[in-house]
């Protein structure tokens, strides 16, 4: 079997389970176009395939779109990241709470620990030795991981400025042993077959511009038993009787693909799809989007704040037209349109 390609997605459904089973309806979704603005990085005429392999145009035309994205990206983190961590700390994800509940603004960075601890409960991961962290940030899952399990951990990202950060931040914590941090693509990652018990993505997926490629290279550096581990944005899964998304809702994630630098968006079943065209066991999934729907809004009342006011205007243009874009996120988890969602995995032995 091989583990550096993956078969195309094509368009039946799939029944999938999940923590809010009465608001999950799992189907195979094609792919959304992104607007104007955004051709730059996807061409409007290729329709933004979810997997590059079944575009129509050439391989070199796809590599200039892939490499204007990654710059973009990469910018956008390099301006950024110093904003969210003077505001929100070292973990640049959502936090989990309780659904419908009540929380303060300094309940916030509990609950983004708490993410960690309730994917991994999630997933039945109690120990791990060698864990790679897929969109690493500014390292704090990374530092979070070492610590608990003890493990050696490899953080990748796009952005320079977060990986010496990271570093930065290990060395200060009395990690440098333990935990290293290294500009790379997810997509093209520098690490050898097998190599790590734990593959963790904490929302990074959302980024990648080839969701098959992206796969095949979590599952490329999962040593025989591993678990994959994928908490990433979605759109919802179509119904039975639909082909595609509703008008209104595409509009809406191509603007905010535009305000925080995405390529075409998918669902749940399209991982799902594409975990099990590898082989690989214990395929589950869970909607926490009622478990993230304090986050946003707290994300929005911070930057009303002095500290964050005045550090988002300091930050760039690349970070004010994300934040601009955070009420379509609120918008759009309250429609049902965005899902915030978990996939873990076995690799077999």
């Amino acid at each position: 079997m091989s583990f550096t390609t993956a078969t195309p997605i094509l368009t039946p459904s799939y029944s999938l389970s999940s923590l809010h089973s009465n608001r999950f309806n799992a189907t195979i979704l094609s792919p959304i176009p992104l607007r104007r603005s955004f051709s730059s990085f996807f061409r409007r005429r290729r329709n933004c395939p979810l997997i590059a392999a079944a575009a129509t145009t050439t391989d070199v035309e796809i590599d200039m779109d892939v490499d204007s994205l990654k710059k973009g990206i990469a910018e956008f983190y390099d301006e950024s990241s110093g904003l969210w961590e003077n505001v929100w700390g070292e973990h640049m994800h959502h936090g989990f709470y309780d659904p419908d509940s009540s929380v303060s603004l300094s309940d916030h960075r509990a609950a983004q620990i708490r993410m960690i601890e309730e994917t991994l409960r999630f997933a039945g991961v109690e120990a791990a030795t060698a864990v790679v962290d897929v969109g690493c940030g500014i390292g704090g899952s990374s530092r979070y991981l070492a610590r608990k399990f003890g493990a050696k951990c490899r953080g990748i990202t796009l952005s320079p400025v977060q990986a010496k950060r990271a570093q930065a931040i290990a060395a200060d914590a009395g990690l440098s042993d333990k935990v290293c941090f290294e500009v790379a693509d997810a997509l093209n990652q520098p690490f050898s077959d097998g190599e790590f018990d734990l593959v963790w993505s904490m929302e990074s997926g959302e980024h990648m511009p080839d969701k098959s490629k992206f796969v095949s290279e979590l599952v490329r550096v999962a040593a025989p038993g591993a678990t994959i581990i994928i908490v990433t944005w979605c759109h919802r899964d179509l119904g039975p009787s639909e082909d595609s998304l509703q008008p209104w809702e595409h509009k809406l994630l191509q603007k905010i693909c535009d305000g925080f630098y995405l390529p075409a968006w998918c669902s749940t079943a399209d991982y799902v799809k594409l975990l099990e065209s590898h082989g690989l066991q214990d395929v589950r999934t869970a909607d926490w989007s009622r478990n993230v729907a304090p986050f946003w809004p707290a994300v929005i009342r911070s930057a009303f704040t002095w500290n964050g006011f005045s550090s988002l205007l300091r930050s760039g243009w690349k970070t004010i037209k994300g934040a601009l874009v955070m009420p379509l996120m609120i918008e759009g988890f309250k429609k049902d349109l965005i899902k915030f969602a978990i996939i873990t995995c076995r690799k077999p032995e």
